[in-house]
């Protein structure tokens, strides 16, 4: 009997040791891989959604402003920093600043996020479940604070859970950039 338990608390810290030396990234490899058809299905959802239209900073091209593919969907440039909130006079609502990744308005000032999967600044520590809910909620991963406009995720929400996954797993595929976004500005700091 007492050879069985110790067998058994061996086999016991065996497993909790195993457990606790798996790494973030052995966990994660435990998780399948989305299939090429996923991962092509969520491109084509973010070109359609137009995400690159915020998310990825503006340039100004031969043919006018266009979006600096470079930097593609890593947010508003870091470099240019918090900006003032520049409430327009009627009839207009907000102002967007030239690179179409920062817009101030009644609500403060906004700044597109990075959804680069970079570890520190983008996506990289996100999981699937709280892209989900950050898109459901409106709310920053998922919990957090509100997204702001002019963020259309109020339209969003309503994609399936499977578009919202490809999305995700598209992402996941990208360049990480390091981009630092400037957090969302409320109206009384930024006057």
């Amino acid at each position: 009997m007492k050879s069985t338990l110790i067998a058994a608390a061996a086999v016991l810290f065996v497993l909790a040791v195993g457990f606790t030396a798996m790494n973030r990234t052995e966990a994660q490899q435990l998780t399948p891989t989305p299939s090429p058809e996923v991962i092509k299905r969520g491109e084509y959802l973010v070109k359609i959604m137009v995400c690159n239209d915020c998310h990825t900073p503006w340039k100004m091209g031969a043919n006018g402003p266009e979006p600096d593919m470079t930097r593609m969907l890593s947010g508003h440039p870091e470099q240019i920093g918090r900006l003032p909130n520049l409430m327009p006079k009627e009839p207009y609502v907000f102002s967007g600043f030239p690179t179409n990744t920062a817009f101030s308005g009644p609500w403060g000032v906004s700044y597109t996020a990075n959804l680069t999967p970079d570890q520190n600044t983008g996506l990289g520590i996100w999981t699937e479940d709280m892209f989900i809910q950050t898109i459901r909620t409106g709310r920053h991963m998922g919990v957090s604070r509100p997204i702001n406009p002019p963020m259309p995720w109020q339209m969003y929400r309503n994609a399936t859970d499977e578009d919202l996954k490809a999305i995700y797993a598209y992402l996941r595929t990208i360049k990480p950039i390091v981009n630092h976004v400037p957090e969302y500005q409320e109206p009384s700091e930024s006057n």
